[in-house]
């Protein structure tokens, strides 16, 4: 499909990568905080289309997941969105900790992965206040 095609197109074609994956973005519906990137194969996002949860697929475990099966951290899709190209998706999310979660997105226990910044030209990473 020519880019202008696909800029135009409303079905859904992702372009997965070599390896199977897309990239997804994950932010919360309440007050729109970037909270984590993660990788989706197919059997990922179609899992998260049919039970409303978000899954990724685990490179480094080489498996299915679905955020929060261990630490009750689950999130709710709100909305799937997909950028002009369709190589990546924006998965808005509530939080929903039925397992004792604390609505921590981040395997730190941090509400967001994204918890740092890069500040000066030495490129020293500051925690965000």
């Amino acid at each position: 499909m020519s880019q202008s095609a696909l800029d135009a197109t409303l079905s859904f074609t992702p372009a997965f990568d070599e390896k199977g994956l897309i990239g997804a973005i994950v932010q919360d519906a309440t007050d729109n905080t970037v909270l984590m990137f993660a990788h989706m194969n197919a059997e990922a996002l179609a899992a998260t289309r049919r039970t409303g949860f978000i899954h990724f697929w685990s490179r480094s475990r080489g498996k299915l997941w679905m955020k929060g099966e261990s630490s009750g951290e689950t999130f709710r899709v709100v909305e799937i969105s997909v950028d002009c190209d369709q190589d990546c998706v924006l998965v808005t999310v509530t939080s929903e900790n039925k397992s004792g979660g604390k609505g921590a997105a981040c395997h730190t226990g941090r509400r967001s992965c994204f918890y740092r910044t890069l500040e000066g030209k030495d490129q020293k990473l500051l925690l965000k206040s």
